[in-house]
């Protein structure tokens, strides 16, 4: 590569030149093919994630753990979920899931609920309401989940990951 050269000009306004080798930028390490592919779906994770997470704070005025939490609690019998079952469900720390439940009680989403066979147990319930936005919120979901996959399938890095996701339906 060409030399470069640079002018300085110190606190006196001498100048001075200064001549400095450009080099090529060292090359990215090689990665396995296992991790190529753990990377390409962990972006693909975050542009869906985007996506779909836009579109339910737009509609529903809740992220997309919070809609995750409702359908874990849905699913859940009696509507109803131990907080640390939900902080695993919804993959978030205690501290961030129970603010998450603090906002959804706020709203009339979810209730905190004692255990009849262990006071100290707190669970964590879907109400009437909740289920109403989450029948809601589904269709949402999936359109905003197909639009995400067609728009990150148009990308060749993740295309194959898209089709396998595909694939599975």
């Amino acid at each position: 590569m060409p030399d470069a050269t640079c002018v300085v000009t110190g606190p006196r306004r001498r100048r001075r030149d200064i001549t400095a080798k450009k080099t090529a930028p060292p090359a990215a390490p090689d990665l396995s093919s296992v991790a190529e592919s753990w990377t390409r779906l962990v972006a693909l994770h975050s542009q869906v994630d985007s996506v779909v997470g836009r579109a339910l704070q737009r509609h529903f005025s809740i992220g997309l753990s919070e809609f995750l939490a409702l359908i874990a609690c849905s699913a859940a019998p009696d509507g109803e979920m131990r907080m640390q079952d939900l902080t695993d469900a919804v993959n978030l720390n205690q501290s961030s899931v129970s603010r998450m439940v603090t906002r959804l009680e706020r709203v009339g989403l979810t209730e905190r609920r004692t255990c009849e066979h262990d006071r100290r147990g707190v669970y964590t319930g879907i109400t009437d309401a909740g289920y109403q936005v989450l029948r809601e919120a589904v269709p949402v979901y999936e359109s905003a989940l197909t639009e995400a996959l067609d728009r990150s399938a148009a990308d060749p890095t993740l295309t194959s990951l898209v089709e396998a996701i595909s694939d599975l339906r």
